[in-house]
């Protein structure tokens, strides 16, 4: 079974450009790849929270938040 990761983001052209290269790189044969948009979900925004999310785009494998470059921080999108 694959392990779980999340790529969370705002949309912005940051968020955008790390989607195109990061997230669309994982290994799905290793890792199940969801993709939450902040932005319109906000409803998940506390979820991001508590997994350590502090600005997106944000990568969470396995519990751990990777932040890759800074597109929005965590309080901008509440």
């Amino acid at each position: 079974m694959a392990s779980k990761a999340i790529f969370y983001h705002a949309g912005c052209p940051v968020c955008v450009s790390a989607e195109n290269t990061v997230a669309d790189a994982i290994d799905t044969s290793k890792y199940s790849v969801e993709k939450v948009h902040l932005g319109t979900d906000k409803g998940r925004i506390a979820e991001a929270e508590a997994a350590g999310v502090k600005s997106v785009p944000a990568l969470v494998i396995d519990g751990a938040a990777f932040h890759i470059n800074f597109g929005a921080g965590i309080d901008d999108l509440k």
